[in-house]
């Protein structure tokens, strides 16, 4: 059996999604799992495809940054499929471990993709250390924070935090934020008004 599995990071990459799921639906995954979340969180979905998969199946992605976060995480991957006697195929490598040359080619492939993230990592270590030397680093813009007159106006509205987050394309946490600094904020002021 062709199992699929489709990932996005984010609620806006909606788009990548429905490609993965079609690419595999086209390729003839009968069995598909789709989630959106980070790389770095618990990722359920994948959980359930690997704990599904059975000898003789085949999990199938279709590039290797959805399936693994690093080289030992793909590892450790690749070592639970091998127990239970299942193949990894990754389509735009053309890679796919049922083969000897399919299992080098993963390897090489997941130390070049890892050295490749940490090079990335250290360019943009260095080009924030040289922006705060010259001044000129603010750092990430705060969109919630820009938005607070929004979110007290929509709130006053009667509008519920999940609402609000919709409508002005933020987290929920970060409404929740806002209204609690705003209340505070009402606090402190009431109580300077008392002394």
């Amino acid at each position: 059996m062709l199992i699929g599995y489709a990932r996005t990071s984010t609620l806006e990459q909606e788009a990548g999604l429905e490609a993965q799921i079609r690419d595999l639906t086209a390729l003839g995954c009968t069995k598909l799992y789709q989630e959106q979340a980070s790389s770095v969180g618990p990722r359920k979905a994948l959980e359930a495809a690997l704990e599904f998969a059975r000898e003789g199946d085949t999990i199938v992605v279709t590039k290797l940054d959805r399936l693994a976060r690093s080289v030992t995480h793909l590892g450790n991957i690749i070592a639970s499929l091998e127990a239970k006697c299942v193949a990894l195929r990754i389509v735009n490598l053309s890679v796919d471990t049922a083969t000897p040359t399919g299992k080098l080619m993963l390897n090489v492939l997941g130390g070049v993709a890892q050295f490749e993230r940490e090079m990335m990592l250290e360019r943009q270590r260095e080009g924030i250390a040289k922006a705060k030397g010259e001044g000129a680093y603010k750092g990430r813009k705060p969109t919630a924070r820009a938005k607070a007159d929004q979110i007290k106006a929509l709130a006053a509205e009667g509008l519920s935090m999940a609402a609000i987050a919709a409508k002005l394309g933020i987290g929920k946490g970060s409404v929740h934020r806002a209204l609690s600094e705003a209340a505070a904020g009402a606090v402190a002021t009431s109580t300077d008004l008392c002394h």
